[in-house]
């Protein structure tokens, strides 16, 4: 009888086996003198349950995965012993499970059950592909230590198979080896092997079933999916599967925004062309055209129809399109030319607009827009979040978002953008947020989450300049607090957090030329007012003969010594852009037989009063701006010391006489424009003027402060001599000169007048944190000129040209250009046939060069 109970049994439970696609499990009991009837099963009680072969696994958890516990009860023989297996099975843990009896004492059973665990993954070589594809892979799997099962498996290759699908690669292959690991009997090593392929391009994209739309109109609504066709410029040609389904998404909402509501992709199909290239086509439905009809507004108690109707500036006959009527609803962006931001700007927080199609007649789309305008919100507390480094005040400040104030979207806009124009936050993680919304008392409160980013600067470099190695070391600290630098616990590695600015730089070529610079600047003076102040001083040596001595015949010796003090002052009117900088500088130069200059010996002052008015209004990364402007109008001048002091002009004066204080007035104009164009487009348009005038006819022109033009525009050298250096790509350093003069750049002293305009279409190809880098194309042209009689603006040396830019916080912006001059320049044959420029350090926020 036992024998036949066992057969049975063993029957029941390797039927369970075989649908588990496992091998058979045995049930039996060591007590012969109990015994089980099949005909005729009898509940047990659980007495106890032992697990033995988990290595891994805790012994408790299984358990309570196989439902079994001590105290239950169990009918045997039944299913349960069956589903008890099944359970374990499922979790996809074990090669092997067996269920035993081991004890039987009257109504009580005693269970073991006996497992073998699936071996665990202990390393996964990648082999057939790059280092960097590598390492981005097993970030994406990082499954070292699970269990080597089915799942696994089919895990790794469809990640590995999704990367190079994203990248191109339709025809990748993944072949998993396995293997022991020597040092763990139950681990094992997959050595994945990779083969991408060729990447897969695109041959054609055909429609059907277009009427309205013509073949080429819907080619450019996928932007991202395009032909192999030598007048596709831009857009990939490559088919890359997530971007072909974001195209298809576009495809549809381009052809409903264009009045066809209905329009639909009924299917579309990828087949291979041969092995490289593949053919896309899509089937589409446009349906009717439609068009706006009635609209009716209702809810509206604060703003009156003819309000809303204005801002939403859509009529009845219009083309219909829903992507439109949300823009003008709540979608207008920053400009705030949307209804949403009607009402957002005024406090209206929980606003809410629901537009209501209540007729589709023929082609006609009738709407009831529902507004909700909810309570007006006032501001209760701001904050700020994720600052580590700088103090919450140097952000607080600068905010215009401030209790007690109206909640108003635009301010909340306008503070974020002040927030990246500080240059210690990702302006791209800067999150605004309105928080603990009560609708009892009307308060609100704002949040602004910010992610702190280095931006302190070294610049290490060397390079030639003046027929000389010219080496720099410069230290820029963007976030100093000077408060703190007797406090030695501030110390990370320097006091930082109050945004001030301290700045050391230093350059030599030996005892030829030595450079040495030192600035601070404090935004807000005192930390309470926001008047900006600098303060800077430097001093300068260049020198040359064979003993740097006055008995050399060659030898030329200028020392400069200065210092100034900058206050300034963001004014609230016409906007809060506008800045407003007056600075007193100091210049003293001393000359021994030094070429470059109007006189080349004697001591002169150059005490020179400043006034610079700004609009800063850059959109997006400060680093490479998408809109906005950056304006700059300057007026300078000296004391006008020819009416008062005792020189007369009419006899021939000494040079010494002549430029001992020199004086002059200066009037400069700078600004940007940067505008958005298709995809990642930028234009930045860029326009220079620059006159140096004469208070009294006799005197002649100052010998500082002119306007050299041509080459890179780096200030690394001859910066501090007293000159406006403007880069011209395409042309030698220093080579454009007013018509009629044949100066070299060691003796080109400068002119009087110079004007330029420059056109760079941008395209970036990072934009982070950690770095930024964008390409660049350019034309531009300038001149220069000694009086006014001869001033042409359009009268320009043309160049254009290509270039990079890199960004590092470290570093700051380097650049590289390579730019053709169109115009020759008389007695320098090779001035304009091609250059090279580098630049480092730039200024950023736009950057004049």
């Amino acid at each position: 009888m036992n024998k036949f109970l066992f057969a049975i049994l063993f029957s029941i439970i390797g039927t369970v086996a075989l649908a588990q696609n496992r091998p058979a499990q045995q049930f039996y009991r060591t007590q012969t003198s109990d015994t089980l009837s099949y005909l005729n099963p009898k509940e047990y009680i659980v007495g106890g349950v032992e697990i033995v072969g988990a290595v891994h696994l805790d012994k408790d958890v299984l358990a309570q995965i196989a439902k079994v516990n001590k105290g239950d009860k169990i009918l045997l023989p039944g299913d349960a012993s069956a589903t008890i297996i099944k359970n374990l099975y499922k979790e996809n843990l074990f090669d092997d499970v067996q269920l035993f009896v081991t004890k039987m004492n009257m109504d009580t059973v005693y269970l073991q059950i006996a497992v073998k665990e699936l071996p665990r993954l202990s390393s996964l070589r990648l082999l057939g592909i790059h280092k960097g594809e590598i390492e981005d892979i097993n970030k994406k799997l990082d499954d070292k230590g699970k269990i080597v099962n089915t799942n696994l498996l089919s895990r790794t290759t469809a990640v590995i198979k999704r990367y190079f699908n994203e990248k191109g690669f339709l025809n990748t292959t993944v072949t998993i080896k396995q293997r022991l690991d020597p040092g763990d009997a139950n681990s094992l090593i997959l050595d994945v092997v990779i083969d991408k392929g060729k990447k897969v391009m695109i041959n054609s994209v055909t429609f059907e079933g277009n009427k309205a739309f013509s073949e080429g109109t819907l080619r450019g609504y996928l932007s991202k999916t395009r032909s192999r066709k030598w007048y596709n410029l831009f857009g990939s040609k490559k088919f890359k599967d997530d971007k072909y389904i974001e195209d298809k998404q576009n495809l549809v909402e381009k052809m409903q925004g264009e009045g066809y509501r209905d329009a639909v992709l009924i299917s579309d199909t990828v087949t291979k062309h041969d092995a490289q290239t593949v053919d896309v086509k899509l089937k589409v439905y446009e349906g009717p055209k439609y068009y706006f009809g009635n609209i009716k507004w209702s809810g509206n108690a604060k703003y009156d129809v003819r309000t809303l109707s204005g801002i939403l500036r859509i009529k009845k006959g219009d083309v219909f399109s829903e992507e439109l009527l949300n823009k003008r609803l709540s979608g207008g962006g920053p400009e705030g030319d949307d209804v949403s931001s009607l009402y957002l700007n005024d406090g209206y927080l929980t606003f809410n607009s629901d537009p209501v199609q209540t007729k589709v007649a023929h082609d006609t789309v009738d709407l009831d827009i529902r507004i909700y305008e909810g309570p007006q919100y006032t501001i209760n507390r701001v904050t700020v979040k994720g600052n580590d480094v700088t103090n919450d005040k140097v952000i607080l400040r600068e905010l215009i978002t401030v209790p007690g104030q109206k909640f108003n979207k635009a301010y909340l806009i306008e503070s974020t953008r002040v927030i990246g124009q500080l240059g210690n936050f990702d302006d791209q993680k800067t999150e605004p947020r309105p928080v603990n919304i009560n609708p009892a008392d009307g308060t609100v409160d704002l949040i602004y989450n910010v992610v702190e980013k280095p931006s302190d600067q070294v610049e290490l470099s060397g390079g030639f300049g003046g027929g000389q190695f010219v080496g720099t070391l410069g230290l820029t600290f963007n976030n100093f607090s000077i408060k703190n630098i007797f406090n030695l616990k501030e110390y990370k590695p320097l006091p930082k957090g109050d945004g001030e600015k301290l700045s050391l730089r230093g350059q030599s070529s030996g005892r030829s030329y030595q450079n040495y610079s030192f600035t601070f600047s404090e935004p807000w003076l005192g930390g309470k007012k926001p008047i900006f102040f600098s303060f800077t001083a430097y001093t300068q040596l260049s020198s040359t003969g064979q003993y740097y001595a006055k008995t050399d015949p060659n030898y030329n010796n200028l020392r400069i010594n200065g210092v100034g003090v900058t206050l300034g002052k963001r004014l609230k009117w016409p906007d809060n852009k506008f800045q407003l900088n007056y600075s007193l500088n100091f210049d003293h130069y001393n000359l021994d037989n030094y070429p470059g200059y109007l006189f080349t010996n004697g001591t002169s002052y150059n005490i020179k009063l400043t006034q610079e008015l700004s609009r800063n209004s850059l959109e997006g990364n400060p680093i490479f701006p998408t809109g906005g402007s950056n304006i700059k109008f300057t007026l300078q001048g000296t004391p006008p010391y020819s009416l008062f002091n005792d020189i007369n002009y009419k006899l021939p004066p000494t040079q010494e006489q002549l430029y001992h204080f020199v004086e002059y007035y200066k009037v400069k104009f700078d600004a940007q424009w940067f505008i958005h164009l298709a995809g990642k487009f930028t234009l930045m348009t860029q326009t220079r003027f620059g006159f140096l005038g004469e208070y009294n006819s006799v005197v002649p022109g100052s010998p500082f402060e002119r306007f050299k033009l041509g080459g890179d525009g780096m200030q690394s050298y001859q910066f501090l001599q007293g000159s406006d250096i403007i880069g011209l790509r395409g042309y030698e350093n220093f080579s454009i000169v007013p018509v009629g003069t044949n100066y070299t750049e060691s003796t080109n002293p400068g002119a009087a007048i110079y004007d330029k305009l420059t056109f760079e279409l941008r395209h970036p190809v990072i934009t982070s944190s950690s770095a930024t880098i964008f390409m660049l194309a350019f034309a531009e042209g300038g001149n220069v000129w000694d009086h006014f009689s001869q001033f042409n603006p359009y009268n320009v040396r043309r160049s254009v040209g290509v270039g990079a830019r890199i960004f590092l916080p470290i570093f700051g912006l380097l650049g590289l250009d390579y730019g053709y001059g169109f115009d020759a320049i008389p007695g320098i044959p090779s001035a304009n046939k091609g250059q090279f420029s580098f630049s480092i350090a730039q200024s950023l926020q736009g950057g004049f060069n």
